[in-house]
C-alpha cells in the first residue's frame, strides 16, 4: 500500500508529470521504494480516480503535452493519516541470504564471486548516499536546517547505515568463504 503515499508525498514536493515521477524515483524515492514506470502511470490513474491528485490544467493542447499532477486536500488527508498510523517492521528478505543458507546444503560454487559483486554494489551505494550527504547537507548548516531536511538527511543517514551493514557483512562473508 506503500506506493500511493510515495507517489503522494513526491507530489506534495512538486507537482509533477508522470514521466518526472518516474525520473525523480530512479534518482531518490526510488533508493527506499523502487516501482516500475508501469506501476506509477497504472497508480497516478487510481489516485485519480479516488479524488487524491488531480491533472492540472495546462495552457497548451492536450495532443502531445505531458500531464502534471497536484495533491487535492483528500490525498493530503490520506498521506497524513497514513503518517500517523501504526506499522510493523517487514522482516529482511533478501535472495542472497537464501542463497547462502541454500550454499550451507548444496555447496558454495560460484557463491564467493557473488558475494564480491553484491559487496561492490553496495559499497557503490554507500559512496553515493555519502557524496549526496556531503553534496545536500552542509555539516555547518544543521543548526538552520528546517524539519523538512532534518527529515530528509535522517533518511539519507538510514541509508548510509543500512549499506554500511552490508558492506561489513558481505566483507565478513568473503573472509568466512576464503577460510573454507
Amino acid at each position: 500500500m506503500s506506493l500511493p503515499h510515495a507517489i503522494l508525498t513526491a507530489l506534495l514536493e512538486r507537482p509533477s508529470s508522470g514521466l518526472e515521477l518516474t525520473r525523480r524515483f530512479d534518482r531518490s524515492i526510488g533508493y527506499f521504494w523502487s516501482a516500475t514506470h508501469q506501476q506509477i502511470y497504472r497508480e497516478l490513474g487510481r489516485l485519480e480516480e479516488s479524488g487524491y491528485i488531480r491533472a492540472l490544467a495546462s495552457a497548451r493542447p492536450a495532443r502531445g503535452r505531458k500531464k502534471e499532477y497536484e495533491v487535492l486536500p483528500a490525498g493530503r488527508e490520506a498521506l497524513t493519516g497514513w503518517v500517523a498510523s501504526r506499522e510493523d517492521p517487514r522482516p529482511l528478505r533478501d535472495p542472497l541470504l537464501l542463497r547462502m543458507r541454500a550454499a550451507a546444503v548444496v555447496g558454495t560454487d560460484g557463491l564467493p564471486a557473488e558475494l564480491r559483486r553484491h559487496l561492490a554494489l553496495h559499497e557503490r551505494q554507500l559512496a553515493e548516499y555519502r557524496d549526496t550527504e556531503a553534496r545536500d547537507f552542509a555539516p555547518d548548516a544543521e543548526p538552520s536546517a528546517t524539519e523538512a531536511d532534518r527529515l530528509r538527511r535522517l533518511v539519507l543517514r538510514a541509508g548510509i547505515g543500512l549499506e554500511g551493514v552490508w558492506v561489513d557483512w558481505l566483507t565478513e562473508a568473503l573472509r568466512e568463504s576464503d577460510r573454507g
